[in-house]
C-alpha cells in the first residue's frame, strides 16, 4: 500500500511545480482554448466541475488516444471501473466491484444508448453489440443512481452515438494488427438545413491469441435528426449488430503455465471447448425515436419511444442455449426551470420510464455445435416501470442541492414449454420500493468544489439469473439493497487545463445476489447476505506544457487515475461455510491508470499508458488468486492536411509492452480451478484514417 501511494505522489507533486512554473510561458504562446467539460446525465446539460455526484466523462479526445476495437482499455481509465475481455467480444463491465453476480455479460450497471435504455427489463446489457468506434461520448455515473434510472447498484453508464455538430464531413479508418486483428469503419454525416442524417458501417475480424477465439462483427448504425423549432430535435436511431465469437473457456494454473494459447481442455467425464465447438452469437436489431422539446420559455420534454429484438445462441460444454428476446419500452420527463433571480434558480423534473422483455429461452444437448434433444423451453415475460422526480436548486452561485426520489415496479411471468412438467403460469410481483438520493455541493472557491451525497441502491434479479443455466427457475431470488454514502472534491485551475476529483465513499449492501456453480459447471445464485465496500477513487489530468504552437514540444498532459477498494463479504453462509469477512471475489484492491499524452510539431503526437493492478481474489474462499500485473501500451500517430478539407493521420502502437503474462477477465468460483483466461502476449497494431 505505501508503494502504491509512493508511487502516485511524485507524479502529482511533479505535475503541479511544472503547471505553476508553466502559468507565464501560457500568456505568450498561441494557447488553443480548452472547452469545459460537461455532463448531460442529470437530464440537462450542466458543467462537470459542479455536479454533485462522482461522474467520469470520456469524450472523443479521450476516445481517440484509446484502441478503438474494444470498450475495455478505454472504460479501464476510469477509476472504480473494471471492465474485462475473457475473450475477444467477451464483455464484462463492473462499477465498484458489481462484478460479483456477472459470469459475462453486464449485470448490475445500466447502460443508456442515447436517450435510450440498452439494458432490457430483465438486467441484461448486450454491450458488446456496440462497436466503440461509433460511441463519441461515454458519461459514467459511479455508484446506485436509481433516483433517475431505476434498478441498479452498481451505476450508470451513458453512450451517445451523436454528433452535435452541424456539419458535413466523410471519415473512414481501417486498423490491423497482430493475431489477424481487421477492423474497418466508414462514418457519414449530411447537413442538410434543419435535417442532419448519420450512417456508420463497421467490420472487425479477430482470430484470437488462443484457439478457439476468433470473433468477427457487422455493425450497422443510422441517426436522422430534424429540428423543427430553435430548442426542438426529433431524433430517429437505428442500429443492427451482428457478433459472433468463439470462446476457449478456463484453464487452471498448470495448464495456463504449459500452453496459455490452449483451449479448454477435455476431461474424462466432459469435452473441450473445440470438439463441443463452444462460441456465442448475438444479432440484434434496435430502433427508437427521441423527441427533445421546449414546449415553452420555462418547460420542456424528452419523450423516448423504442424497441429491440435480440436473437442469441450459445452452444457450450453441457447444453445449447438458445434465446428469443424481444423489448419494447418508453421514457419521458418533463423539465420546468425556475424564473432566474440573482441568487436563487433551481429546476423541476417529472419522469416515468416503463420497459417490457419478452423472452423464449430454449436448451438442447449439445452436439459439437449442433443442436440435440430438447432440456428445457421456457418462457419468461419480464416487466419494470419507475416514476422519478427530481428538484435541483443553486443558491447564492455556491450552494448546489439536489433532491430526487423514484417508486421501482418490477415482477416476471414465467410458463413452461417443454417438457410440460409445470401446467400453471408462475408470477412474482416485487413490492414497490423507493430509491431516493440528497446530494450537495458548494463552491468554497471558485476552483475548489466540494460535495456530499447520499443514495440508494436496489437490483432486480436478471432473467438470467431467476432462470440460470441449471434451469431451475428460482422464485426465491430477492432483490439486493442498499446505501451509499460519498464525499469528495473538484479542484481545478483558472483555464480547466487541470483538474482533479476525488472522492471516498461507502456501499453497504444486502441480500447481495452471488453466483454458485454445481459440480457439472451448470450456475444457480443465491442471496448471500451481504458486502461491505468502502473506496478511494482519484481522477488527476494536467497539461504539464500547456498547449502551443511556438516551442518543439507543442503540449505534454499527464493523466491517472486511482482506485483503492476495501470490499469484503458480510454474514455471508453458503451449505454451512462461512465467508464473512473475506475480500470481495473478482476485485482487485489497488488500480493506477496512468499516461502521458505528448504533443510535437508536424501533426506528430505520441501516447504512453501504465497499468497496474493488484492481486484479485478468484474465489469466495480467497485461497486462490490472480498475481498482480504491470500493463504497458504505446501508440505514436501523425496527421497532416491533404487539401484544405482533407486530413489524413497514420498511427502504430504496441500493448502489454512488457509481455506480462496474466488474465484478462477471471472465472470466478471455477469448477476445477479453470480460473484463468490468458489474454495476448506483446501485440502490436497499426491503422490510416482519413475525413473530409
Amino acid at each position: 500500500m505505501t508503494k502504491l501511494y509512493l508511487s502516485v505522489l511524485p507524479f502529482l507533486a511533479f505535475s503541479l511545480t511544472i503547471s505553476a512554473q508553466t502559468k507565464a510561458v501560457q500568456r505568450t504562446d498561441t494557447v488553443r482554448s480548452l472547452k469545459p467539460v460537461t455532463v448531460r446525465a442529470y437530464l440537462s446539460e450542466q458543467p462537470a466541475i459542479g455536479v454533485p455526484a462522482s461522474v467520469s466523462v470520456l469524450g472523443v479526445t479521450q476516445l481517440k488516444v484509446q484502441p478503438d476495437n474494444s470498450f475495455v482499455t478505454a472504460l479501464n481509465t476510469v477509476p472504480g471501473v473494471r471492465a474485462e475481455e475473457r475473450s475477444p467480444g467477451s464483455y464484462r463491465l463492473s462499477i465498484r466491484g458489481s462484478l460479483l453476480r456477472s459470469p459475462f455479460g453486464v449485470r448490475d450497471v445500466k447502460v443508456y444508448f442515447d436517450e435510450i435504455p440498452l439494458t432490457d427489463a430483465g438486467g441484461n446489457t448486450y454491450l458488446n453489440a456496440i462497436d466503440i468506434g461509433n460511441i463519441r461520448h461515454i458519461e459514467i455515473l459511479k455508484g446506485p443512481d436509481g433516483s433517475l434510472f431505476g434498478a441498479n447498484s452498481g451505476g450508470v453508464v451513458l453512450l451517445s452515438p451523436v454528433n452535435r455538430a452541424d456539419s458535413t464531413y466523410l471519415s473512414a479508418g481501417i486498423n490491423g494488427g497482430s493475431y489477424g486483428l481487421f477492423h474497418q469503419k466508414v462514418s457519414l454525416q449530411k447537413v442538410t438545413g434543419n435535417n442532419r442524417f448519420s450512417f456508420n458501417q463497421s467490420y472487425q475480424n479477430y482470430d484470437g491469441y488462443r484457439q478457439n477465439s476468433r470473433m468477427h462483427r457487422v455493425y450497422l448504425q443510422a441517426g436522422d435528426a430534424y429540428k423543427y423549432a430553435p430548442n426542438s430535435e426529433l431524433r430517429a436511431i437505428a442500429l443492427y449488430s451482428n457478433l459472433d465469437y468463439q470462446t476457449p473457456g478456463g484453464l487452471n494454473l498448470a495448464q495456463m503455465q504449459a500452453d496459455p494459447r490452449s483451449a479448454r481442455l477435455p476431461t474424462p467425464t466432459l469435452p473441450g471447448a473445440i470438439q463441443q465447438k463452444i462460441r456465442i452469437n448475438t444479432k440484434m436489431l434496435l430502433g427508437g425515436l427521441v423527441n427533445d422539446s421546449q414546449l415553452s420559455g420555462r418547460i420542456s420534454n424528452v419523450l423516448a419511444v423504442y424497441g429491440n429484438h435480440v436473437d442469441f445462441a450459445n452452444p457450450f460444454i453441457t447444453n445449447y442455449e438458445q434465446r428469443d428476446e424481444n423489448t419494447y419500452g418508453m421514457r419521458s420527463y418533463f423539465t420546468l426551470a425556475a424564473i432566474p433571480k440573482e441568487n436563487f434558480d433551481w429546476k423541476l423534473n417529472l419522469g416515468v420510464e416503463w420497459q417490457q422483455t419478452n423472452s423464449l429461452i430454449s436448451n438442447y444437448d449439445n452436439n459439437a455445435g449442433e443442436k440435440g434433444n430438447v432440456q428445457k423451453i421456457d418462457r419468461i415475460n419480464t416487466g419494470q416501470h419507475f416514476f422519478f422526480t427530481r428538484y435541483a436548486a443553486d443558491i447564492f452561485k455556491r450552494l448546489h442541492a439536489e433532491a430526487a426520489l423514484s417508486l421501482n415496479y418490477y415482477g416476471y411471468r414465467f410458463r413452461n414449454v417443454q417438457p410440460l412438467n409445470e401446467t400453471n403460469t408462475t408470477r412474482r410481483d416485487f413490492d414497490a420500493v423507493l430509491m431516493p438520493r440528497l446530494a450537495l455541493s458548494y463552491q468554497i472557491t471558485n476552483d475548489f468544489i466540494w460535495r456530499a451525497s447520499v443514495s440508494r441502491g436496489y437490483s432486480t434479479p436478471t432473467t438470467a439469473e431467476v432462470r440460470p443455466t441449471d434451469n431451475i427457475i428460482n422464485t426465491a431470488l430477492q432483490a439486493q439493497i442498499g446505501w451509499n454514502y460519498e464525499t469528495g472534491f473538484r479542484l481545478r485551475n483558472q483555464d480547466e487545463s487541470m483538474l482533479l476529483d476525488a472522492s471516498v465513499f461507502y456501499y453497504k449492501l444486502d441480500k447481495s445476489i452471488v453466483r454458485q456453480l454445481n459440480p457439472d459447471e451448470t450456475e444457480y445464485y443465491l442471496n448471500a447476505g451481504g458486502t461491505n465496500q468502502p473506496g478511494f477513487e482519484l481522477a488527476f489530468t494536467d497539461w504539464l506544457i500547456k498547449r502551443n504552437n511556438t516551442y518543439f514540444v507543442r503540449g505534454l498532459q499527464f493523466n491517472t487515475s486511482v482506485s483503492i477498494s476495501r470490499f469484503k463479504f458480510r454474514d455471508y453462509n453458503v451449505a454451512g461455510t462461512s465467508y464473512s469477512g473475506n475480500r470481495l471475489t473478482g476485485v482487485p484492491r489497488e488500480v493506477v491508470v496512468s499516461s502521458l499524452l505528448l504533443n510535437m510539431p508536424l501533426g506528430f503526437s505520441a501516447f504512453v499508458q501504465h497499468n497496474y493492478t493488484s492481486s484479485i481474489p478468484l474465489n469466495d474462499a480467497n485461497t486462490v488468486y490472480a498475481a498482480k500485473y504491470h500493463l504497458l501500451q504505446a501508440k505514436a500517430s501523425w496527421q497532416t492536411k491533404v487539401s484544405t478539407k482533407t486530413r489524413l493521420e497514420l498511427y502504430a502502437g504496441a500493448d502489454n509492452l512488457l509481455n506480462q503474462k496474466y488474465s484478462l477477465g477471471n472465472d470466478l468460483n471455477a469448477v476445477g480451478n479453470r480460473y484463468f483466461n490468458p489474454a495476448p502476449l506483446r501485440n502490436y497494431f497499426f491503422g490510416v484514417g482519413m475525413s473530409l
